[in-house]
């Protein structure tokens, strides 16, 4: 198995153009990650914050996730809506993707067979990467 990510993609003001779920579908296609679980998670004008998982999305919402499937429903919970709340302005929402990073998978396996370990991995965000490379 290689590496798993969350990311957590916000959306002030609820505004959505369709964009993102055919981009999932091109690396999935590519095999570069499997979806593992989605929740979406929105706070109303008030305050109030509710968890939809991935089955709920298209009955509750109206969004249909685009042939999009999971191979882990329930990985993502209220416990994860609760940990990002704080994070989601009022009136507004937040899509957290769980997946794995299938393209490691084979470096995954070479450093297990190296006897090796990973000590660390760190993450830098694109819009800090870009800054820090001028691009």
């Amino acid at each position: 198995m290689g590496p798993v990510d969350v990311i957590i993609i916000g959306f002030p003001g609820n505004k959505f153009n369709g964009r993102i779920a055919p981009a999932i579908l091109e690396l999935v296609d590519a095999g570069t990650i499997e979806i593992l679980d989605l929740l979406f998670v929105l706070k109303d004008a008030d305050g109030v914050v509710t968890a939809l998982e991935y089955h709920e999305f298209d009955a509750q919402l109206g969004i249909a996730v685009a042939g999009i499937t999971v191979s882990s429903p329930g990985a993502l919970g209220l416990d994860d809506a609760e940990e990002i709340h704080d994070d989601i302005p009022l009136n507004s929402s937040a899509l957290v993707i769980a997946f794995e990073n299938t393209w490691a998978a084979k470096f995954v396996d070479a450093i297990r067979d190296a006897d090796a370990v990973v000590i660390d991995q760190i993450r830098i965000p694109a819009a800090a990467a870009e800054m820090v490379l001028g691009r």
